[in-house]
C-alpha cells in the first residue's frame, strides 16, 4: 500500500476523475481527523478555472487558509518565476504570471511604454495550490523541521487594451514589496502586429530541470522569437508520468522550473501543451488543475486552445485525451476536444489572413523512437482532420529526440523531403516533427541517425503504434526522413507574401550547440 492507501495497480483501473474523487474523499477524512483546514491537492483559483475542473475549492483568499503568525511580511517576499503568454487577441492582450513563496496581499503589475515611466497598479489574481507533504515524493533533501503542506502561490494579471506591435515594460509586486522601492528588474514584451510581416517562433517539448534544459532555454533567446511553443512534459514534477494518484510527485520542482526559464519566459510568450507528466490528479477531476493554476491558455479555459499571429494560426491540443499508451486521461473531454478541433480548423482555413496552420500537442502522431513510437489514438481521431484541412505542420514531444517525416496524407508519403527541400502542404500533405530534446534524458532510435551533414537514409524501419488496451502493433515505416539523437530547438520563420504570391514557412532544427541540423520549407499561395 502507498501513503494514500492505494496501489498503482488499483489506480490504473480508475479514470482520472475517479482517482481525484477518491483522493478528495480520503484527504478530507484525514483533514477532519487531524483537525486540519486544507487537504492535499486543494486548488484555489482566483479566476475562472478550467471547465471540467470539478473539485476546485471555493474562492477564498490565501490568508484565510493559513495562520498569519510567524510568516514573513510582504516586504520580505520577493516575486520570482515571471512568465508571460498571449491573451485571446495577441495584438491587444497579454497575461503576466509569476510566483511568490508566501501569501501576499494585493499583488499587482505596473506597465508602461518606457522602463522609466510605468503606470498605475493593475490588480493580479492569486491561484493557490496546497499539497500535503506526506503525499509528495521530494526529489531533494527535506529540512528536519518542515511544514505539513506545500503551499504554492501563483499570481496572474490580464493586460488588455494594448496596442498592436508595441513594446511594453512591466514590473510586478504586492503590498510591502513595491518594485519602485526595491530596484526590481523591469521586463518587456511586444504585442503581435496587426499587419502581415516576417517573424520567427520556436518550439520544443520534454524540458525538465537540467543544465541541458538551461542551454536549450537560452537557445530560444538567440532566435529572437515572437513566441515559444512548449509541446508538453514541462517540469517533470510528476515524475512517473502515468497520471496516477500513486505516481511520484514533487510540486516544488515547478518552483525550480520557473526560476530556470524566467530569463526568457518573462519576455517571450510561452504557450504550453499538457503532456503526460502534467496529469496531476491531486488538484482536479481532469488532472489539469495544477497546470491551470500555473499557466494561462490564450484567454481560453481549456488546455486545448488556439491563437493567431500574423499569417499563422496555432492550435494547441491535449493529447492525454486520446492516448492509448497512457490511458488515465483517455476520453476525459467526452469528444468535445475533437469536435472543437474540427470547428477550429475549418474556421482557420476560411480566414483570408491565415496562410499556415500549425498544431502542437505532446504524444507523437508519427515517430520511430524506441521509447514511445507513435500514438494510435492521435492517428484515429486527429490525423484525418489534419488531412481534411491540409494542416501544414504538426509539432510533438514525448519522444526525447528530433525526428521529421516526409509530407504525409492518410499516413502515406507523398514526396521525399530531404533537408533543404520545399513542401507544398496544400497538395502534398502534413509534415510531422518530433522536437522532444529540450533537456530531459535522451532516447534512442531503432535505426541510425540521419540529419544534415550526416545523412544515412534507412528504409523501411521497424517500429510500432500504441493501440487500445496498451498494446503495441508493429509497423514498417517509410516516412522517417530525418532523425537526430540529441538536444534541440525548433525555429520556424514565417515569410508572408502578397496575395497570389508564395508565402513560406521555413522549419529549422538547431542542435544543443546552436548548429542547424535540418531545414524544410513549407510553401503556400497567399489568399
Amino acid at each position: 500500500m502507498t501513503k494514500q492507501g492505494m496501489t498503482p495497480e488499483q489506480a490504473a483501473n480508475l479514470s482520472m476523475a475517479e482517482q481525484h474523487e477518491w483522493f478528495r474523499r480520503a484527504t478530507s477524512r484525514r483533514a477532519m481527523l487531524r483537525g486540519g483546514l486544507v487537504g492535499a491537492g486543494t486548488a484555489i483559483v482566483g479566476a475562472a478555472g478550467l471547465s471540467g475542473t470539478a473539485s476546485a475549492a471555493p474562492l477564498r483568499s490565501a490568508a484565510s487558509l493559513l495562520p498569519t503568525a510567524d510568516r514573513p511580511t510582504g516586504s520580505t517576499v520577493v516575486p520570482f518565476g515571471r512568465h508571460i503568454s498571449f491573451g485571446a487577441d495577441p495584438t491587444r492582450q497579454m497575461s503576466v504570471a509569476w510566483q511568490a513563496t508566501n501569501s501576499v496581499r494585493n499583488p499587482f503589475v505596473r506597465i508602461g511604454r518606457s522602463p522609466r515611466d510605468l503606470g498605475e497598479k493593475l490588480h493580479a489574481d492569486v491561484r493557490v495550490l496546497s499539497t500535503l507533504a506526506s503525499d509528495t515524493s521530494p526529489i531533494d533533501s527535506v529540512a528536519l523541521v518542515s511544514p505539513s503542506t506545500v503551499e504554492q502561490y501563483y499570481l496572474h494579471a490580464s493586460l488588455n487594451g494594448l496596442r498592436p506591435g508595441e513594446t511594453y515594460y512591466y514590473t510586478v509586486g504586492h503590498d510591502g514589496w513595491d518594485p519602485r522601492a526595491n530596484l526590481a528588474v523591469v521586463n518587456s514584451f511586444t504585442t503581435a502586429p496587426s499587419k502581415r510581416g516576417p517573424f520567427t517562433f520556436t518550439a520544443f517539448g520534454d524540458q525538465g530541470i537540467s543544465y541541458d534544459a538551461v542551454a536549450t532555454t537560452h537557445l530560444i533567446a538567440g532566435q529572437h522569437p515572437a513566441f515559444h511553443l512548449h509541446a508538453g512534459d514541462v517540469s517533470y514534477a510528476e515524475g512517473t508520468g502515468h497520471g496516477l494518484i500513486t505516481d511520484s510527485y514533487d510540486p516544488k520542482v515547478w518552483d525550480s522550473f520557473f526560476q530556470q526559464v524566467e530569463a526568457v519566459a518573462a519576455t517571450v510568450p510561452w504557450q504550453v501543451a499538457s503532456g503526460n507528466h502534467e496529469m496531476e490528479p491531486w488538484y482536479s477531476a481532469d488532472g489539469n488543475g495544477g497546470l491551470a493554476a500555473r499557466f494561462d491558455f490564450a484567454g481560453q479555459q481549456n488546455t486545448y486552445y488556439s491563437f493567431s499571429y500574423g499569417n499563422v494560426g496555432v492550435i494547441t491540443l491535449d493529447a492525454n485525451d486520446v492516448s492509448y499508451e497512457i490511458p488515465s486521461g483517455n476520453g476525459y473531454t467526452g469528444g468535445k476536444q475533437t469536435a472543437w478541433l474540427k470547428q477550429e480548423l475549418a474556421a482557420l482555413r476560411k480566414r483570408a489572413d491565415i496562410d499556415f496552420i500549425v498544431v502542437q500537442f505532446h504524444h507523437c502522431a508519427y515517430s520511430t523512437c524506441s521509447s514511445h513510437a507513435s500514438e494510435g489514438g492521435v492517428r484515429q481521431y486527429w490525423t484525418p482532420l489534419f488531412d481534411a484541412y491540409a494542416v501544414d505542420l504538426v509539432i510533438n514531444g514525448h519522444n526525447h529526440v528530433y525526428e521529421r517525416t516526409d509530407p504525409l496524407k492518410a499516413g502515406k508519403v507523398t514526396a521525399a523531403a530531404p533537408s533543404g527541400a520545399t513542401v507544398t502542404p496544400a497538395t502534398q500533405g502534413t509534415t510531422y516533427v518530433v522536437a522532444g530534446g529540450a533537456g530531459n534524458s535522451l532516447y534512442s532510435f531503432p535505426a541510425k541517425d540521419s540529419y544534415d551533414g550526416a545523412v544515412d537514409d534507412v528504409s523501411p524501419i521497424a517500429s510500432f503504434v500504441n493501440e487500445p488496451g496498451q498494446t503495441k502493433t508493429a509497423e514498417s515505416v517509410t516516412w522517417s526522413r530525418v532523425r537526430y539523437t540529441g538536444y534541440c530547438l525548433l525555429a520556424i520563420d514565417s515569410a508572408p507574401a502578397a496575395r497570389g504570391r508564395t508565402s513560406k514557412l521555413t522549419v529549422r532544427a538547431i542542435d544543443g550547440f546552436g548548429a542547424e541540423i535540418d531545414r524544410v520549407v513549407l510553401a503556400r499561395t497567399a489568399k
